[in-house]
């Protein structure tokens, strides 16, 4: 199998704004390439490319971003050096003797990944993806929990579940979003909305792990309000001028191959 190189900074930075055009619903093919100066093979070729990642979904003479949410394990094959960037800085954030709450998703599922080899922590799990990586994990006491399985995001919903967490008080609250802006955290349906609320307001410390390609997004209607102290978890592409307008502080994590500590970017709490 051949690797794919990976897109310089000026076709990434295109790319990410194509996937906010697309989102917004400015997805023919024709209108991009004058908004962008490129040609429309350049166009197509960026479109496939975001298609591949699980980014958007292409159609004739264009493509869609939204409101279709993509299944689990198409999502778990975009962003997956950003991904594992932001686990790693999240996973560093446990420690012994933590009880630690995981929302659903494909980045809170590399964090549990990370976690599996750990001792002396509790996690709290609501994605089955991160229930089937911890459940033979011996040194991992695993709470699951309770309700419907909602698809094709594989996480579970409902009352059962939000009433579960009255009884529950993590150290540590990681959450994942589809998009997150000013306005608080993007999410396909508003069981989920109402259930990372809850999350939010559960734990000691709440973080909400987001590539840089979700900040900024509102591909769906429903929307967590971001209205208690959180550190958003992005990775280092994210830009400045896209951060400044949200709530909250930022760490920054480094790409895979530096060992720097990722740097911290305060803004206004909410």
């Amino acid at each position: 199998m051949t690797a794919r190189r990976r897109p310089r900074a000026q076709t990434a930075e295109r790319r990410d704004s194509l996937v906010r055009e697309v989102r917004a619903g400015n997805g023919n093919i024709h209108e991009l390439a004058r908004r962008f100066g490129v040609s429309t093979s350049t166009v197509r070729r960026d479109l496939r490319e975001l298609e591949l990642s699980g980014e958007i979904t292409r159609t004739y003479g264009g493509a869609v971003g939204g409101p279709q949410e993509l299944p689990l394990r198409d999502k778990e094959h975009g962003r997956r050096r950003e991904k594992e960037a932001i686990a790693a800085v999240a996973a560093d954030l446990v420690d012994t003797g933590d009880v630690v709450l995981l929302d659903a998703g494909s980045t809170t599922a590399r964090l549990a990944r990370r976690l599996r080899d750990r001792t002396g922590i509790t996690v709290v799990a609501a994605g089955l993806n991160a229930i089937a990586l911890l459940a033979e994990a011996p040194g991992v006491e695993l709470i699951v929990l309770g309700g419907r399985v909602r698809h094709p995001g594989e996480g579970v919903v409902g009352p059962f579940a939000e009433e579960q967490l009255r009884w529950i008080g993590p150290d540590k609250v990681f959450l994942g979003a589809d998009g997150v802006t000013a306005r608080g955290l993007c999410c396909p349906s508003p069981e989920q909305a109402r259930l990372k609320h809850a999350m939010l307001h559960a734990g000691r410390a709440t973080y909400v792990l987001a590539d840089h390609s979700k900040i900024g997004a509102e591909p769906f209607a429903y929307w967590t309000p971001l209205d208690r102290p959180h550190t958003l978890i992005v990775d280092a592409a994210a830009r400045p001028a896209d951060l400044e307008p949200l709530p909250g502080t930022a760490l920054l994590a480094p790409p895979d191959d530096q060992t720097d500590q990722p740097g911290r970017h305060p803004r206004s709490e909410p």
